[in-house]
């Protein structure tokens, strides 16, 4: 007689655990984001990224530098660029909309208040750029490399966006300046908005190398403006 085996014990089933139900907000939405994203709505790390791509822009020009560089001076991955930038040509538009064009916008104001008056014209601008720089420093190295060398990648944006609204807008009011009489028969309005430009903007780009070839520290951007418009008003005879 065979000797009867005992029932095989019955294993019991292992319990799953349900997924946890994540927190939701009013509109159904998760409350939490998911770990490593960042957080989009840190206006102050976004200025810190254009912050960095501005210095390296001026350091070693628009074309030659990388995501992977502006990441390297803003002390962030360049994944964190692209989330809030997309590409580089995204980003360098943000610089362009968010940091260069506000910029010149502040410049124009002034010339605008000055309406017909052309010493009040000129004085609103030689002024308006001292203000500028000394607000943008960044702003006269980058337009020399960007706009003034060729194949820069700011010269469009003279062009299509600032060249309207500002040089054009001021040889304008030149000319008619000129033709009532008050400026200067002998100049030329257009080339008056480049002696302009050449007494204001490249000064202060150069003054790293005149104030070392000329032992000139001392010099700041408000004797310069002082400077400026008195040569200015000498050579266009104004009163």
């Amino acid at each position: 007689m065979s000797a009867e085996l005992p029932p095989k014990p019955r294993r019991k089933a292992a319990k799953v655990p349900s997924p946890p139900t994540a927190r939701r907000t009013g509109a159904g939405r998760p409350a939490g984001r998911s770990p490593g994203r960042p957080n989009a709505d840190s206006p102050d790390l976004r200025e810190r990224l254009l912050d960095a791509a501005i210095a390296c822009f001026v350091r070693g020009g628009i074309a030659a530098t990388s995501l992977r560089t502006i990441a390297t001076e803003a002390g962030v991955t360049p994944a964190l660029l692209h989330y809030y930038f997309g590409d580089k040509a995204q980003l360098q538009e943000a610089v362009i909309a968010e940091r260069v064009l506000p910029a010149f916008q502040q410049l124009r104001e002034p010339v605008l208040a000055a309406g017909d008056d052309v010493a009040g014209l000129i004085a609103g601008f030689v002024t308006g750029v001292g203000r500028l720089v000394a607000a943008h420093p960044w702003l006269p190295p980058l337009w020399v490399r960007e706009v003034l060398c060729e194949g820069g990648a700011l010269r469009d944006v003279l062009f299509e966006r600032i060249g309207p609204q500002l040089p054009q807008m001021m040889a304008a009011r030149f000319a008619q300046a000129q033709s009532r009489g008050e400026l200067n028969e002998d100049l030329d309005p257009r080339l008056l908005m480049v002696s302009l430009v050449g007494l204001t903007l490249f000064p202060a780009a150069g003054a790293p190398i005149w104030r070392r070839l000329l032992q000139a520290d001392d010099l700041d951007f408000d004797v310069l403006r002082r400077h400026t418009l008195a040569l200015l008003d000498r050579g266009l005879g104004l009163e």
